[in-house]
């Protein structure tokens, strides 16, 4: 009996102890611990997120190109929503009752105790018509927040856009911060910077009584925190320059891509056709960006970062450099202008060295510079000997930034293509193949593809005599520079002293007597230009015109490539573009009696070929 007596006293206690211990408990958590009285409080406070002010925009001119507008947002907590007045929501908020049921739907479906947006970019005429009768429908509220707004109707395709993430976003780790209704840079810069430009959300605890009506702070703001807003933007585009790019090709098929040969900086950045990017803000921004998706002339195409083409005559200049470094030619080296080997476009001198040849873009010429450059007798077996050649020369030629991503501070970039031999032995068989099956190289065509921001980079390297900066767009963010990546030196396998022997021809295919890019001369101002025109074949219609350049030729401040779809030859069309846009930059404006070539540019009948 005894024994049980004294059990039941053990049991007693255990309990005893465990209720202390409840207690104790309880005792810290409703007391002495505020965490968990905001938790358990919920249902009188709102948690309203702080979307910081989005960093802002300039040009290098430190003109403002975008900048942030108040919206405001509809949220709705699906727990909350009691007797909707569905017929009276829609009339009031002009909204189709689909709408509401999808809106609800998707709320739903994201959290029914968390607020998600219903209605995002409502302006201030529409919250004044809202406001006053929100109260009679619980569960909704509206959120402030600021947009977007761009103050240039150019630039797009570098600006990007934001957008309202989207479900596949937040399913990525790097978004896992975001919510449902939140922005965040969708392409282009808006995008590459979405870290800096966003900023670091606050948080807000309000007391509010059951109609939603504030009483304010909870505990002094005790548990509040600051949002900090984003950096600013201080990009190396010229707006003026970038306006005036995009006026001469409005209504074509093209490129223009200019850099600062110095610093790598872009200058312009032109990708038509385009849209203003005001388009894909607002209400309505998603229809209207589906309207640009469905476009037929394709103006959401970046064409500078994502269109390859063959370079056409452009590439000789390359190839002429592989050449010389390999010590297979030199600058006085003489070839016959031989049409048996490939067809010359026109009458020429003959080319009894590099400047003739370059000055006159001598098709057999360059024919015979790279066959000297692949075919060295590296083995008996002919195929072998151009298998081991051209990939010789694949390796220089990718030290110019051909065939891989340059890593431009934004997305979606092309690498292009330079073919290696284990691309013809996919393609023909291993020892299938020799260099009269891959000459087409040599003039620039057939399997090669660049695109125009690595065209106006071989430019700007071909300036440096041998080296470059990654071409970006950003100058300073914030305070501070560039991102590191854009200030280091990448060098080419060409010897720097090699790059003397192509500029005189450069610069007498501008300002030669029948040269063939005359018609980007700019020597009436005292201005030296170096360029090479080239025409790329199009097997579905006109050939496709290029032109790249940089000027001044013995102190570069600009280089450019100038890409026009289906335009005939570059010394026609693409040749007095360029000049236009070197003329803008070099002297700020472009002198009244060049309206003329202006005209001839933005109409002129580009099919027709001038030698």
């Amino acid at each position: 009996m005894q024994y049980l007596e004294g059990r039941k006293y053990v049991v007693q206690g255990i309990f005893l102890v465990v209720a202390l211990i409840f207690l104790t408990r309880l005792f810290f958590m409703q007391v002495l611990d505020g965490t968990y009285k905001l938790a358990a409080d919920r249902n009188t406070l709102q948690r309203i997120v702080q979307t910081p002010y989005r960093g802002l925009i300039y040009d290098r001119k430190d003109q403002l190109l975008v900048q942030n507008t108040p919206v405001y947002d509809l949220m709705v907590v699906p727990r909350e929503v009691k007797g909707l007045d569905s017929a009276r929501f829609c009339e009031l908020l002009q909204i189709p009752i689909e709408e509401l049921r999808t809106g609800l739907l998707a709320a739903k479906k994201y959290s029914r105790n968390k607020a998600s947006p219903l209605v995002q970019n409502l302006t201030t005429p529409d919250l004044a018509i809202i406001s006053d009768q929100l109260a009679d429908f619980p569960g909704f509220r509206v959120q402030a927040r600021m947009a977007r707004a761009y103050r240039t109707p150019n630039l797009a395709h570098a600006l990007g856009y934001v957008g309202a993430i989207t479900p596949a976003f937040l399913e990525k780790p790097k978004y896992a911060k975001y919510r449902p209704g939140e922005n965040v840079g969708i392409s282009g810069l808006e995008a590459y910077y979405e870290e800096t430009l966003m900023g670091r959300r606050g948080v807000q605890y309000k007391m509010v009584n059951v109609r939603g009506i504030e009483k304010g702070k909870f505990r002094d703001g005790e548990f509040d925190t600051l949002s900090v807003a984003g950096q600013d933007l201080h990009l190396s585009i010229d707006a003026e320059l970038q306006a005036y790019g995009e006026k001469l090709l409005a209504g074509r098929r093209g490129s223009i891509v200019a850099i600062d040969p110095k610093t790598g900086e872009i200058l312009a950045f032109v990708s038509v056709p385009n849209y203003d990017p005001q388009l894909l803000t607002g209400k309505g921004s998603g229809n209207r960006y589906m309207a640009l998706l469905n476009n037929q002339e394709r103006p959401l195409f970046n064409r500078p970062l994502m269109a390859t083409y063959p370079p056409g005559s452009v590439f000789k200049l390359v190839n002429e450099l592989v050449a010389l470094q390999l010590g297979v030619v030199k600058p006085y080296t003489a070839f016959e202008c031989n049409q048996k080997l490939v067809r010359c476009t026109h009458r020429h001198e003959p080319p009894n060295n590099v400047s003739v040849a370059i000055k006159q873009s001598c098709n057999p010429y360059f024919y015979q510079v790279m066959r000297a450059a692949v075919v060295r007798g590296q083995s008996l077996n002919r195929f072998e000997d151009a298998r081991l050649g051209l990939g010789q020369w694949q390796k220089m030629v990718k030290s110019f930034g051909l065939g891989e991503k340059l890593g431009v501070d934004m997305a979606q970039e092309k690498r292009g293509l330079i073919p290696s031999p284990d691309y013809y032995d996919k393609r023909l068989g291993h020892h299938r193949w020799n260099y009269r099956t891959v000459y087409s190289l040599s003039i620039g065509q057939g399997e090669i593809g660049i695109t125009g921001l690595q065209m106006a980079n071989v430019l700007a390297t071909i300036a440096n005599r041998g080296w470059y900066y990654t071409p970006h767009f950003v100058r300073s963010i914030g305070n501070s520079g560039p991102l590191p990546q854009f200030r280091e030196r990448h060098y080419t396998a060409i010897d720097t002293a090699l790059f003397k022997h192509i500029i005189p021809g450069m610069m007498q295919v501008v300002d030669g007597n029948g040269g063939t890019g005359n018609l980007a001369s700019l020597a009436q101002f005292g201005i030296s230009v170096a360029g090479k025109t080239g025409t790329v074949q199009n097997p579905h219609g006109f050939d496709h015109a290029t032109f790249a350049a940089f000027a001044p030729a013995n102190d570069p401040k600009i280089a450019i490539a100038v890409f026009i779809e289906n335009s005939g030859f570059g010394g026609s069309s693409a040749a007095p573009a360029a000049g236009l846009m070197i003329e803008k930059y070099l002297r700020g404006k472009v002198a009244p009696h060049r309206k003329t070539w202006e005209d001839w540019v933005m109409y002129g009948n580009f099919t027709k070929k001038l030698h």
